[in-house]
């Protein structure tokens, strides 16, 4: 009787054992099949099937993502990038005009594969959408007449009575604005292409932007200088903009964006813009 018992145990255990799955097989099935567990396939298969990467790009933002408005042809550290993205993927970019305020709207709704063109981390975006490994610091500092630079180089200085702050619409240099500023008088201004010429022509006095912005600004625009870029009164990231949920795109744009970052690539455009 007690032989029995423990050959019907042990023929019990045996038919366990078969059933279940080998465990180092698990994990891998689990990476194959997560981008298709709710029926979607990943932009990494995708986009080389369609030869096209859509990216949702601003166009307004140099020296990142600049349109040009005679030829509507697409220039900046970003639009470089795009290119190497798409030719890596054996694709061509398709450019998607977008705004600052339906960025993460675009690409949560599948209008493109992935927003570039200066694009700030944040916590609020990074609710609706991944983002990449990043491509370089930034921060908020201002950019005003050179004939003030002294005038306006703090928080305090700039936020009286009668100093005329002037920023774009939708983005992290508005929300900045609207946080930080309670006395000064707030312009919204709608064009991003032309807002400087608003501080040139003195109907602004400044604009809190991203550092990079200051500096090429301030490049091309002699009358402006940009006020301690390398001290900026906040601490962003740049990234690229992913849909999420498609981890095996993102994985793929994080070791691109890596590779591009030490091996001089990021840096030969940018320094074409910013020097």
């Amino acid at each position: 009787m007690k032989r029995a018992a423990a050959l019907s145990a042990l023929a019990c255990l045996l038919a366990v054992t078969a059933a279940a799955p080998a465990v180092s097989d698990a994990p891998a099935r689990g990476r194959d099949t997560a981008s298709r567990a709710a029926g979607k396939t990943s932009a990494l298969d995708a986009v080389p099937r369609r030869g096209v990467l859509r990216v949702c790009t601003t166009g307004d933002y140099r020296p990142f993502s600049y349109r040009d408005p005679g030829t509507g042809r697409y220039r900046g550290v970003d639009i470089e990038m795009a290119r190497d993205l798409a030719k890596s993927l054996d694709a061509r970019p398709r450019y998607v005009a977008t705004t600052w305020a339906r960025l993460v709207g675009d690409l949560s709704a599948g209008r493109c594969d992935i927003a570039m063109g200066g694009v700030s981390v944040t916590l609020a975006r990074a609710r609706s959408v991944y983002f990449s490994e990043p491509t370089r610091i930034d921060g908020k500092t201002p950019l005003v007449r050179c004939t003030d630079k002294d005038k306006y180089r703090t928080l305090r200085q700039i936020d009286r009575p009668g100093t005329r702050v002037i920023v774009n619409p939708g983005g992290t240099n508005e929300e900045f604005a609207r946080s930080h500023l309670k006395h000064a008088t707030l312009t919204v201004h709608p064009d991003n292409t032309t807002i400087f010429d608003e501080i040139i022509a003195g109907r602004a006095d400044v604009m809190m932007t991203d550092a990079s912005e200051t500096r090429y600004q301030a490049k091309i625009h002699p009358q402006l200088c940009s006020l301690h870029p390398d001290k900026p009164f906040t601490f962003s990231e740049k990234a690229y903009a992913l849909p999420r949920g498609d981890e095996e795109f993102k994985a793929y744009v994080d070791q691109w964006v890596h590779l591009a970052t030490h091996d001089g690539t990021y840096r030969k455009y940018e320094d074409a813009w910013l020097t």
